[in-house]
């Protein structure tokens, strides 16, 4: 599985663990996650600007 990191703070998503926190069970591919999903340490960015980590 892939992991994908906020270009402002670093947070990654790392699809194997999800974030259940924000409702991303482990195993949630990145595809699935909302596009207008923001970064949920940061706020600044939306799942659509997450780069490959």
């Amino acid at each position: 599985m892939a992991r994908f990191a906020c270009p402002s703070c670093g947070y990654v998503y790392d699809e194997d663990r999800g974030d259940p926190r924000e409702g991303w069970p482990a195993g949630t591919p990145f595809s699935e996650v909302d596009p207008d999903w923001p970064c949920p340490d940061c706020g600044v960015r939306e799942q659509q600007d997450f780069e490959p980590a």
